[in-house]
C-alpha cells in the first residue's frame, strides 16, 4: 500500500511550520509523504529541519508551481491550506490581493484536475474575524458578517470551498500563539511581543474592550492531525465547519496580565485603553470570542487553557 500524501500550503508560515514539525514527529510510526509550498522566501532552514519533506514554490495568485507538485509528488490525500494574507490593514489597503490569495481558487482548480479529485480532503484555515463582534461566544451557525476586508475575503473563501469542493474541514481559528518556529516569521508573535515590551519596564497600552479566544498552536496541530487520521482511516465524506479557539475569552489586557503574572513583571505597567482610542487603519470587531462546544464534541479535543498555554510558550522560549 502506497504512503499517504499530505501537502501543507503555506508551510513557511507560523502554523505551517508547526504542522511540519508535528507531522515529522509522527512519521516514524505513521509513514506518509509530506510536502509544503512556499512563496516569499527559500525554505532552507525547513529543509534542513525536515529533510524527508518536499518543497515547492507556488504562486497562489496565478497557480504557477502546482504542475510541479503533480509531476514530482502527485495527488495529495490531504491538503492543509494555511496560506493567507492575514494582516487586516494589508487586506484593507489591497482588497484585490486579499481576495486573490485568501480565496484558494488556484488550489481548488489544480486539485480538480485529478481524475479522482474526491479522494482529497481540504482542511482550510479560516478566522474568527468572519464574525461581526457584537456578542460573546459565537457559534458556527451564527451569521458571518465581517467588518473588514480580511474577514470578507475569508468568508468568500469559505463559500468557495463549500460550493466547489466535496470533502473539506473549515477551521475558524482565533489568535494562534505558542513557541517560536524553526525559521522566524515576519509577523510578531503575541506572547513573545508582550513579554518583550513588559520586560523593558515601561508602561504599555493594551485594549481592554476587544475579546478573543486565543488558541495554543499545538492544539491546532492536534486538531488537524485528528481530522487527517479520521479521513485516512474512515474515508467517509467530510463537510465540517468548526470554531477553533481556546477555552478562555480574554482581552489584550488580560493577555498581558497573564504574561506579567507568570514572569513576575509589575502589572501597573499595563495601561488599559479602549480600542477606539487607536487608529489602526482598519475596523476591528470588538468581541469575536467563540463557542467551541462542537469542536470538543466532534473531535474529543479540549484545547489548553490560556494561562497554561502562556506558561508552555514562555518555558519553550527559555530553552
Amino acid at each position: 500500500m502506497s504512503a499517504k500524501k499530505v501537502l501543507v500550503v503555506g508551510g513557511t508560515g507560523y502554523l505551517g511550520q508547526h504542522l511540519l514539525q508535528g507531522f515529522s514527529e509522527i512519521q516514524a510510526t505513521t509513514p506518509f509523504a509530506l510536502a509544503f509550498t512556499y512563496n516569499s522566501f527559500p525554505p532552507q532552514p525547513l529543509l534542513l529541519a525536515f529533510p524527508t519533506s518536499f518543497a515547492f514554490h507556488v504562486d497562489l495568485k496565478t497557480g504557477l508551481g502546482f504542475d510541479s507538485i503533480s509531476q514530482q509528488f502527485g495527488q495529495p490525500d490531504v491538503v492543509v491550506n494555511c496560506a493567507a494574507l492575514s494582516v487586516p490593514r494589508a487586506c484593507e489597503n489591497d482588497p484585490d490581493a486579499a481576495i486573490s490569495i485568501n480565496v484558494p481558487s488556484s488550489l481548488v482548480n489544480w486539485l480538480s484536475s485529478f481524475a479522482q479529485s474526491d479522494n482529497t480532503l481540504v482542511i482550510h484555515i479560516s478566522t474568527d474575524q468572519v464574525y461581526k463582534g457584537v456578542k460573546s461566544f459565537y457559534k458556527e451557525e451564527d451569521e458571518a458578517l465581517p467588518v473588514n476586508v480580511y474577514g470578507k475575503s475569508k468568508v468568500a473563501a469559505e463559500q468557495f470551498i463549500s460550493e466547489k469542493w466535496s470533502n473539506f474541514a473549515i477551521l475558524r481559528s482565533s489568535i494562534i500563539f505558542g513557541p517560536q518556529t524553526v525559521s522566524s516569521v515576519p509577523k510578531s508573535l503575541p506572547i513573545q511581543w508582550i513579554d518583550g515590551v513588559l520586560s523593558k519596564g515601561d508602561k504599555v497600552e493594551f485594549f481592554y474592550d476587544e475579546y478573543r479566544c486565543p488558541v495554543y498552536v499545538k492544539d491546532v496541530v492536534a486538531i488537524i492531525r485528528t481530522l487527517i487520521d479520521k479521513w485516512l482511516s474512515e474515508g467517509k465524506k467530510m463537510q465540517l465547519l468548526l470554531n477553533v479557539g481556546g477555552p478562555d475569552r480574554v482581552s489584550r489586557v488580560q493577555m498581558a496580565e497573564a504574561v506579567a503574572q507568570i514572569r513576575g513583571y509589575d502589572s501597573s505597567l499595563i495601561k488599559p485603553v479602549s480600542a477606539s482610542s487607536v487608529d489602526r487603519g482598519v475596523k476591528s470587531p470588538a468581541d469575536i470570542s467563540m463557542d467551541i462546544t462542537k469542536l470538543v464534541q466532534k473531535l474529543n479535543i479540549c484545547p489548553t487553557p490560556f494561562k497554561d498555554g502562556v506558561k508552555l510558550t514562555l518555558a519553550a522560549e527559555a530553552i
